[in-house]
């Protein structure tokens, strides 16, 4: 239970949606997802991106379904080949191509990310990370990137990220961890990647808003449930 006095620090798990010239895109299906699309009106989507297979990005897939309705087709979902063999045995019934009566199921076109691709658009670029010892991605579009639950760049992202306006970078909290950057941890790399901005996210409770923010550098800010920024993408 929440009990800080603060909005911003009433959290949902990270997500993002990137609104490019052709379309939304949507980065992972939290678990929160549902309630994520009702508050914030989203009425459509043109892509999902997934950055890895854990239950905090991908536990609302399910609630796609909604959007088959109202689009008339299926999804197009993005996600790296090691994503997908973990999502085909945790939403089997998805990929079983059984008949189904009941409920329905979320109808989707799978797509492996083995580069660059085109959605909403946009020209989005994977970059790899690390998260422990799991392989995971960032995503980059324009002058604008997002890496979520990592807590080492891979020597390839480094160069994928030269030239950033606006990073969103993991920072769990002040004591280390195995598989997510520290705030300290998250910093290092600000200073290294050099954007004009950069915005925290999948913070810890333990992070308050408003204490933390009164420490950081400038150009450095807490990411919140509703931010929206003005980022420049890149057309397809």
């Amino acid at each position: 239970m929440c009990t800080s006095e603060d909005p911003r620090d009433t959290r949902t798990r990270p997500s993002i949606l990137i609104t490019g010239p052709a379309g939304q895109v949507l980065v992972d299906t939290s678990p929160d997802f549902r309630q994520q699309a009702l508050r914030h009106g989203i009425d459509r989507l043109d892509a999902v991106l997934y950055t890895h297979s854990h239950a905090d990005h991908i536990m609302g897939f399910d609630d796609l379904r909604r959007f088959n309705h109202i689009q008339g087709a299926p999804v197009p979902c993005y996600a790296s080949q090691e994503t997908w063999s973990d999502m085909r045995q945790t939403f089997h019934y998805v990929f079983a191509n059984k008949p189904r009566t009941g409920g329905g199921i979320p109808e989707i076109v799978a797509h492996v990310i083995d580069g660059p691709l085109a959605a909403g658009g946009m020209r989005i670029v994977p970059v790899p990370l690390w998260h422990g010892q799991m392989r995971v991605l960032g995503f980059r579009t324009g002058t604008f990137a997002y890496l979520t639950d990592c807590n080492r760049l891979d020597d390839a992202a480094w160069p994928l990220l030269a030239g950033l306006d606006t990073l969103v970078l993991d920072a769990l909290r002040e004591k280390p961890h195995s598989t997510h950057f520290t705030v300290r941890e998250a910093l290092e790399v600000v200073d290294r990647i050099a954007p004009r901005c950069a915005y925290f996210t999948h913070m810890t409770h333990d992070v308050g808003h408003r204490e933390t923010s009164a420490r950081l550098p400038a150009g450095v800010q807490l990411a919140y449930d509703g931010l929206v920024i003005d980022v420049a993408v890149a057309p397809e």
